[in-house]
This record gives structure tokens, sequence and C-alpha cells, in this order.
């Protein structure tokens, strides 16, 4: 070395070299859900039930290509959700059971929704939604989101099907966070199929459920397979922008994340109206967290910016959505999910 010679010259570049190659490794991520994906698609989590399996017996159980099919499992071991022992057998791992169709919880439809293309390709448009301001879901797909997911029983299945497998694993410890009265009715707005009101009504036998949506969701109500809490719940069909019914407690569980400022004000303004005298708003939404800390809020919130009009929320912004309905923010009560119970009272 010259005597003049910096050692740490290079330092800059070395930082740099790490840096570029821990930006290529972030934008290759995407195959993981790619691949997690193609798993849900062809049901290979509900074949490694019983124990290890070859990617070759895998492949006769699922029609599918073995070399393909172990290009995928490979990397799926990479993330724990299947592993490959010495033999190349792979077993379904702790983290990888709720991949199964067959499970309490599974998580397979929830997955097929996420990665859906009517999920996948807008997000892939994030560029267009900073540079107009607006949702890219339209422009791809002819119509907004819900709208889309209106048109015929295919694609409202992907969606409320989706939603309801997402839901299962969250609905028992939210309603366990909810802190109800003994007695009263409890309108579920925007219910979907009815998981969190079962729940709801399952732990708290003094009260009365009503599962209030649109026609094409209600079909799939899933509350009359449960004879525990029949007699005690009904379905109301209708427009949540345009009335509630009445109750004393109303859950609104990933509703607000929808839908913009203005139409929350307005859907939090029917619920003030329509709530009895010493009533409750439980609005049930990720609440997201300030700074750097990662949370699964900050995630969703680029799927609502990319598909919908609506946006995940801080504490602040929900007290805010309050005061403009007539309601006051009382408490946030966290769950043992990425969502916490939002509680409003009359202002």
């Amino acid at each position: 070395m010259l005597q003049n010679e910096d050692p740490t010259a290079d330092a800059p570049e070395a930082d740099l070299r790490r840096s570029a190659a821990f930006l290529v490794d972030e934008a290759l991520g995407f195959l993981f859900p790619a691949a997690l994906r193609a798993a849900a698609d062809v049901g290979v989590a509900d074949h490694l039930a019983a124990g290890p399996a070859s990617p070759a017996e895998l492949a006769a159980a699922t029609g599918t290509d073995a070399r393909n099919l172990y290009r995928v499992l490979r990397l799926l071991a990479t993330r724990g959700v299947v592993a490959e022992d010495e033999l190349g057998r792979f077993t379904l791992t702790a983290a990888g059971q709720a991949l199964r169709s067959d499970v309490p919880c599974s998580a397979r439809e929830a997955v097929r929704m996420l990665t859906d293309p009517t999920m996948w390709r807008p997000a892939g448009e994030l560029t267009h939604c900073l540079t107009e301001g607006t949702a890219a879901f339209d422009g791809l797909f002819g119509m907004p989101f819900f709208d889309h997911f209106a048109k015929d029983e295919r694609t409202a299945a992907v969606f409320h099907v989706g939603m309801a497998a997402m839901s299962d694993g969250e609905n028992a410890p939210i309603a366990a966070a909810c802190e109800l009265p003994p007695s009263g009715t409890v309108v579920d707005i925007g219910g979907g199929h009815g998981g969190l009101l079962r729940e709801v009504l399952l732990r708290n036998p003094g009260l009365e459920g009503v599962l209030y949506d649109r026609s094409h969701v209600l079909a799939g109500n899933r509350l009359g397979a449960d004879e525990r809490i029949a007699g005690r719940w009904t379905e109301r069909e209708g427009d949540f922008f345009s009335s509630v019914p009445a109750g004393d407690v109303h859950l609104l569980k990933r509703i607000t994340h929808d839908w913009p400022d203005e139409d929350c004000v307005t859907l939090l303004g029917h619920c003030r109206r329509a709530l009895r005298s010493g009533g409750r708003v439980l609005v049930l939404d990720a609440v997201v967290p300030p700074g750097n800390t990662p949370h699964q809020s900050k995630t969703l919130d680029l799927m609502m910016m990319a598909s919908l009009t609506g946006r995940e929320r801080t504490e602040a912004d929900f007290a805010e959505l309050f005061a403009r309905a007539g309601l006051r923010l009382s408490r946030v009560l966290p769950t043992a999910t990425v969502l916490s119970v939002v509680e409003a009272v009359a202002a």
C-alpha cells in the first residue's frame, strides 16, 4: 500500500454494492406469493397432510409437472411453508398447515383471493396511482372494484369466499376483544357471510344479531348452519351508504378501509343516527402504527391505493372521521390479530 493510500476509499462503493444486491433481492420478492398461489391453486398442501411425499408423488396426485412443482416447493421451503428432507421429499410445516383446504381456519381461499389477477394486476400499476392520484383498478377492469365483484357469481365468489377465509382465523379473537353489552342487538354492517357475527353471538348468549349486506353476499350466509345461535339472528338486505339498521352496537369489520373519508363519514353518520341510547360503533380495522415499525396495515394500504379508493388509517385519522360523523373516539383495543377495535360513542 502506498503511504498516502486510504484503505477506506472504496467503502462508499461497497455500501452501494450491498444496497444494489438488497434491492434486487427485494424486487424478486413478488415470486414468493406467485409460488404460494400456484401451490394453493393445485391443492398440493392437501396431499401433504398424511406426511412427506416426493415431487413425483405430488405431481401425480395434483396432475402437475413434477420438475416444475419441485421448483415451486423449493422456493416455498426457503420461507418455511414446506421443508425438504435429505431424500428430496417435502413435508408441510406448522406454518404451512393452513394452506390445506380441510382444516379449520384454512387460508387457501384467502391466498387465492389476495393473489388473484384482480389484486395482482393493479398492484403492478402503482406508478399510475402516484402520477394520476387514482386507483389503477378501474382502468384495468373497466369498472370500480365492487361493481366488478358484483357482476356475476364466479367473480363474486373469488372475493367473498376469499374474504370469509381470511376472516375465519380472526373472528374468534376479535369477538373476544370486543366489550359488548349483556343484552341488545348487534348489527354487523357489510358482514359478508356472517363469520364474525356468529362468533359474537356464541360468546354473548344475551345478544341478538342482524347481518346486513347486499343480497348477492347474503346468499352465502353461514349463520344458518349453526344450531347454537338459531332464532337469535336475522338478515337485512341493503346499501349501507343509504341507511343501516338500528342497534345497540354496530360492527364494521374491514369496511372503512375500503372507502375515502367522505364516504366513511356518510356511513358513520348513518350509524350515529341508528344507534340506540348508549350505543357504540366498533370499527374493526388495522390501525397504522407510527414510525418505521413493520405492520400489515402498511402493506394493505397499498392494496387499497391500487384497487380501491380507501386507505388504512391511524388513530388520529379515525378520531377525525368520527368527529365529522357526530361520534367520539372512546378507545382503541388491541386484538390478537392485526386488527384493532376502534370504539366510538355519540359525541
